[in-house]
């Protein structure tokens, strides 16, 4: 991994600075919200409206880098996430950041596959899973460097947006003057959502609601925060406990994965972050087991993602698994589209604690399905099953792409022996 981080340093450098913007916008937009007055119907609209932008800029980004090159899309797409930063706090009202978001959205997803890109290019076949570990660890770390850079200033002022559009226009730096354009994208089959859905239900019904769970944590929970009276400091520390307890779940569960039967360890894994959300919901007066709650959320949440794409991977072809990465994503982006909407709704219905029970009902729905699912398919033997390769939800289509790679080497490895 060191020999990784010397040859990539400075991507990894720039992206940890970009995730350190994007952590604090998403967050700081939470809490501003309500300083502005906006409700909750309101906010979850802004929130939801990244998820639009950044299912499109994983869709479209391919062709773009194709048509002008990464470079170009690279600096452009990075000067207009800082641009937009800055327009929040001049133009306080929720449709116009509303367009915001969805212009960010659009960004982020473009610039993460164009540096995920660059860094797979830099990557060998033996360093490549080594090289995404360390670049999901330094996505997640940035995130919660970001909480923690919350409590410096007033909320109620410009000082907190014009450090991530700093941190953004920084970013761009290291990046383009020390790394050289890949060459250009190979375009890959797309699995069509009917034809996974015949492959794997679970995997696609997984996707989708995980899509709302994920989403609701990403956005919501300042917005939570707010409803529930909390602090800006302790916003901050709810938000980054689901993101290092990703980090330190993700492997232990990676873990298990290789080892039981991988419906019953998602049905597992669901009931924990179900546990969770419970909690929040009856005890959210109590901060010590909101932290508890977020923890045990976050830690199922994350692994999840990789547990459903590698249980999708079992019923594949090789062949087939790189074509159905597109697929897998895209149920994800609409379920995360929804997921913001439906938490506002629940909020405004029951409260602040609407935030948990939704969470709460879409664990429920996954461990319901996945319980149904392990009725109607003989289990597959432990040595015949794909890889897991940890992958988050925060990073792009790319990375995907990159894990699905490595499966798919390992495959046909296991094939010729």
């Amino acid at each position: 991994m060191l020999q990784v981080f010397q040859s990539a340093w400075a991507l990894l450098l720039g992206m940890g600075l970009l995730m350190i913007g994007n952590g604090m916008q998403g967050t700081l937009l939470g809490i501003r919200g309500e300083i502005e007055a906006f409700t909750t119907t309101e906010m979850s609209i802004v929130v939801s409206a990244y998820f639009v932008g950044f299912l499109g800029g994983s869709r479209m980004a391919p062709d773009m880098i194709r048509r002008v090159g990464h470079v170009r899309v690279f600096a452009a797409l990075a000067s207009l996430i800082s641009a937009v930063m800055i327009l929040y706090p001049t133009a306080p009202d929720p449709w116009v950041w509303t367009a915001g978001r969805v212009l960010i959205g659009f960004c982020f997803s473009a610039v993460y596959v164009t540096a995920e890109s660059w860094l797979n290019n830099a990557a060998t076949n033996e360093t490549r899973g080594q090289a995404l570990s360390l670049y999901m660890i330094v996505q997640t770390l940035g995130i919660v460097i970001a909480q923690a850079l919350l409590v410096t200033a007033d909320p109620s002022g410009y000082v907190l947006f014009v450090i991530p559009s700093i941190l953004v226009s920084v970013a761009v730096t290291p990046i383009l003057l020390s790394i050289s354009p890949t060459p250009a994208f190979e375009r890959v089959h797309s699995t069509s959502i009917k034809e996974l859905l015949g492959v794997s239900p679970l995997g696609c019904v997984g996707m989708f609601l995980l899509g709302g769970i994920f989403a609701a944590q990403f956005g919501m929970s300042a917005v939570y925060g707010t409803e529930a009276n909390l602090s800006v400091a302790q916003i901050s520390t709810f938000v980054s406990t689901f993101f290092i307890a990703a980090i330190l779940t993700q492997y232990p569960i990676g873990w298990l994965s290789d080892r039981i039967d991988r419906r019953f360890l998602i049905v597992g894994v669901s009931i924990i972050g179900g546990i969770g959300a419970l909690v929040g919901a009856l005890f959210g007066d109590d901060f010590t087991m909101l932290l508890v709650a977020a923890f045990l959320m976050g830690g199922t949440s994350n692994p999840l993602y990789s547990l459903l794409i590698a249980h999708s991977n079992d019923f594949l072809d090789p062949d087939d698994m790189a074509g159905a990465s597109g697929g897998l994503i895209f149920i994800n982006g609409l379920g995360a589209i929804g997921g913001p909407l439906i938490t506002g709704w629940a909020m405004d219905v029951v409260g602040p604690s609407g935030f948990f029970w939704f969470t709460l009902i879409l664990f429920i729905l996954l461990v319901a399905y996945g319980s149904y699912r392990a009725t109607q398919r003989s289990t597959i033997a432990v040595e015949d099953t794909s890889i897991y390769v940890p992958v988050s939800p925060t990073v792009g289509a790319m990375a995907v792409e990159v894990a699905q790679d490595i499966a798919i080497e390992e495959a046909r490895d296991d094939e010729s022996t």
